[in-house]
């Protein structure tokens, strides 16, 4: 048994798929599928069921990658605590990013972070929790950012920052000759919300507190997975919709004007940095906390904040 081995079995695992397998592996796939069915005979059992389409482990196959990923995990440790004695931070660094949190945060720490660290490669993707806490357990993610908590006992999850929600409402709103108002002043059926699959709807609904509201249908619903999206549609067709506060460095003075903030509790969200819990990259990862940190506002990073948050998740 090789490590290589362990190697092509994870990637198949992965990909489903012998050709991708063999391609991301920067091998030929005859090569790939001849290793692992060594490995097959010489362990005594089947790893894969060949005859399914796309290609899926066998019961006794399941927990035996599972267990080939721990080994490649261990040894690729050897390497990381190398670079970590040399103070050296290279590589690559595969980050996924929840949609409500990416376009306000990553641009502007991703040019000061790769000329500090010229050897890092910054791969970002942009995917919902789901996604990215499943691409983090089959490890094609090093690490992601997301509202938490996500009760996940096999994720590790580092606060950074808590974010309040704010309303953004139209010029014809009721809510605009308030100064502060509560969930309960906002009506579903007037709100635009993020489609299924986003957090943020969830955490939206639950700020309102009218779920018999969202049982009635709509003589529109219109499905994005866009913040911005959701401004335009207030601003060009009324209507209400809730915006996390980092993204309200982008608005002009009068869209601030549209602004409404929440009576005291005022909902908040949890951001965090997740990793695996054999998770690599330490050293990579801490330097993209510290300089998320670097251009978060002081009032954000108030721990005491949690608990707001926990009311409304």
């Amino acid at each position: 048994m090789t490590l290589i081995q362990l190697e092509y079995i994870v990637a198949v695992d992965t990909y489903r798929s012998f050709v991708t397998a063999a391609e991301k592996c920067f091998v030929t796939q005859p090569t790939l599928s001849m290793q692992v069915q060594k490995l097959e005979d010489m362990l005594g059992v089947k790893l894969f069921d060949r005859s399914k389409q796309p290609v899926v482990p066998t019961e006794i196959g399941v927990e035996i990658i599972s267990q080939a990923r721990r080994i490649l995990n261990e040894s690729a440790k050897i390497k990381e605590i190398i670079a970590e004695h040399k103070g050296e931070i290279k590589g690559v660094l595969k980050v996924g990013v929840i949609p409500t949190i990416a376009p306000y945060l990553l641009p502007k720490i991703i040019l000061n972070f790769i000329k500090k660290y010229p050897e890092l490669q910054l791969q970002i993707w942009e995917y919902t929790t789901e996604e990215i806490v499943h691409q983090l357990k089959i490890g094609l993610l090093d690490c992601g950012i997301l509202a938490t908590p996500i009760g996940d006992a096999s994720i590790n999850e580092i606060p950074l920052f808590y974010e309040t929600f704010v309303a953004y409402v139209s010029e014809s709103s009721s809510l605009m000759k308030k100064k502060a108002i509560t969930g309960k002043d906002i009506n579903l059926n007037e709100i635009w919300l993020l489609n299924e699959g986003h957090c943020m709807r969830n955490q939206v609904i639950n700020i309102c507190r009218q779920q018999q509201s969202a049982e009635q249908p709509r003589k529109f619903e219109y499905n994005t997975g866009s913040v911005e999206t959701l401004k335009r549609m207030v601003d060009l067709n009324n209507g209400i919709t809730i915006l996390p506060e980092l993204s309200l460095s982008d608005l002009s003075d009068k869209q601030l004007k549209r602004v409404r903030h929440f009576k005291a509790p005022e909902p908040v969200r949890e951001i965090s940095i997740i990793t695996h819990r054999n998770f690599l990259k330490r050293t990579a990862i801490q330097a993209l906390e510290q300089e998320i940190m670097g251009i978060v506002p002081k009032h954000m990073r108030q721990a005491k904040k949690k608990e707001v948050m926990e009311i409304y998740a």
